[in-house]
């Protein structure tokens, strides 16, 4: 472990190393596999020898080669997989992410609160309420886009998205 806060730099190429060698969830590979197209070997295998390195040390040149030109033929079925499998994994978040998002059906008539973002004109500043005022649906557009009117009867002119609105119950 690091003693001094001034001897971090000498450990960043081992954090980096394990960085690199790690599998991550969304590809199902290491980094280092998809730059180079075959997994790194530890510094320790190198000392002590490990089956992959003991394999590569007995070959001649001539086959060595050869298992070399196959690994780089197979990098691009790797890459492939690893796009299908990136693909699977955005499709499990979107899953994931659709359980927990409750759609908000407004009809005509139904009162709603609108929310005031800080990049809008009606924004007054940060201690300012963020639901101003109280509106009711006049029109629901496709969507999920309202076109509101305040209660004194004063249609709204911009288009309303819906998610930045909740209905106001009494």
């Amino acid at each position: 472990m690091v003693d001094s806060h001034q001897s971090w730099h000498d450990l960043l190429p081992y954090a980096l190393l394990g960085y690199h060698t790690t599998v991550r969830t969304l590809t199902g590979a290491t980094p280092y596999m998809l730059v180079y197209g075959k997994e790194a070997v530890i510094p320790a295998e190198v000392e002590i020898p490990s089956l992959k390195i003991i394999q590569e040390a007995g070959l001649s040149n001539e086959e060595w080669v050869n298992a070399r030109n196959e690994q780089l033929m197979m990098i691009h079925e790797k890459r492939l997989s690893d796009v299908c499998h990136d693909k699977l994994y955005q499709q499990r978040m979107i899953c994931s992410f659709n359980k927990r998002v409750t759609a908000r059906m407004f009809e005509v008539g139904q009162l709603v609160l609108k929310r005031i973002f800080p990049h809008q004109e009606e924004y007054k500043g940060k201690f300012a309420p963020n639901w101003p005022g109280l509106y009711v649906v006049y029109k629901v557009l496709s969507g999920g886009t309202l076109i509101l009117f305040e209660m004194d009867g004063q249609s709204w002119t911009k288009p309303f998205n819906s998610d930045a609105g909740k209905r106001y119950y009494i």
